[in-house]
């Protein structure tokens, strides 16, 4: 899968990064977890990796992409981890919105222009004791730039003050790769 990445150049957190989120997975015995945004799967298989040995559970894999979606289907099923994935080929936010249950873990690597907006769906689906990742929060340095208005430099920015305002969450950022957000709902 890392290899497909560099020859393609597609963005995927990276096996620090993808550790990482194995470890917080394991750590709370995590058996429920919704990715907001999926790509090709790369993220979902170390999330799997930790359901499985958790004792079982679902990563609900969410693209726009029918053919990433099949990628990533093809590489769960290389990996032993299809029955621990459901795949939805939909908006993310508003496919995390129609689950009926909480989930454990919610990581969120889509659009940045659209991480504000996302928080309120994210803060009424995630548990109470449960984590919130999120990919991407240093923008490659672009965030320290008073010049880049763009509106996904403006997004992480926004996010970044909502939830470190909010007082249901405890926030802390990751100095990994491009930055992650960790932060756990009181």
């Amino acid at each position: 899968m890392e290899s497909y990445a560099e020859k393609h150049d597609f963005p995927i957190i990276g096996p620090a990064c993808g550790y990482y989120c194995y470890q917080l997975a394991r750590m709370i015995g995590a058996k429920s977890i919704f990715e907001l945004g999926s790509g090709y799967g790369y993220s979902t298989a170390w999330f799997a990796k930790a359901l499985q040995e958790n004792g079982g559970g679902v990563v609900h894999h969410t693209v726009w992409d029918g053919q990433l979606s099949k990628m990533a289907s093809s590489y769960m099923l290389r990996l032993g981890y299809v029955d621990l994935v459901q795949f939805h080929v939909a908006e993310a936010v508003e496919t995390l919105g129609k689950q009926s249950s909480l989930f454990d873990i919610i990581f969120n690597d889509i659009d940045k222009e659209a991480y504000p907006e996302s928080l309120g769906q994210i803060k009424k689906k995630l548990r109470s004791g449960g984590l919130l990742i999120i990919d991407n929060m240093l923008w490659s340095g672009r965030v320290f730039d008073e010049k880049d208005v763009s509106p996904a430099t403006e997004g992480v920015r926004e996010f970044t003050r909502r939830i470190t305002a909010d007082k249901d969450w405890i926030v802390s950022l990751a100095l990994m790769r491009d930055g992650m957000i960790i932060a756990y709902k009181k």
